[in-house]
């Protein structure tokens, strides 16, 4: 069974240097530190590597790994989403996945995509997912 939760989020965005001493400033590393509010409460956690020039209508890319750990319309547990982000001259695509098994606790057999919506710098989600039972 499908089911839907929503809510907001605050998000820091923490630069990181190349370990490998790289000079090439179309690349970068971030650390990823959220807050959830909401249906999801909880944090999430992880690393972004992007990619592109960062002028106006430009193109580029993201990745993204992140584990969101909380509860989830009351269950604990937590999850790991992937991110793939896409600017195509100026032109957004984002998809945010569960990755496959990485459900613990009350989350084990968690499925599912994240939206996000940015409004004014305020961050919102919507989170389509299924529960399985996992044998």
């Amino acid at each position: 069974m499908t089911e839907k939760a929503v809510g907001t989020f605050t998000v820091k965005m923490t630069p990181q240097s190349w370990s490998e001493g790289s000079s090439d400033h179309s690349l970068s590393r971030f650390m990823i530190d959220k807050q959830y509010h909401g249906d999801i409460e909880g944090t999430g956690e992880g690393q972004m590597l992007a990619a592109g020039t960062g002028s106006a209508g430009s193109s580029g890319v993201y990745v993204a790994i992140e584990r969101v750990t909380g509860t989830l319309k009351g269950r604990k547990g937590s999850f790991i989403l992937y991110h793939t982000g896409v600017m195509n001259r100026g032109v957004p695509e984002l998809t945010i996945s569960v990755s496959p098994d990485s459900g613990t606790g009350e989350l084990n057999g968690i499925s599912g995509s994240l939206t996000i919506k940015i409004d004014q710098g305020n961050h919102s989600y919507e989170f389509t997912y299924s529960l399985a039972t996992i044998q």
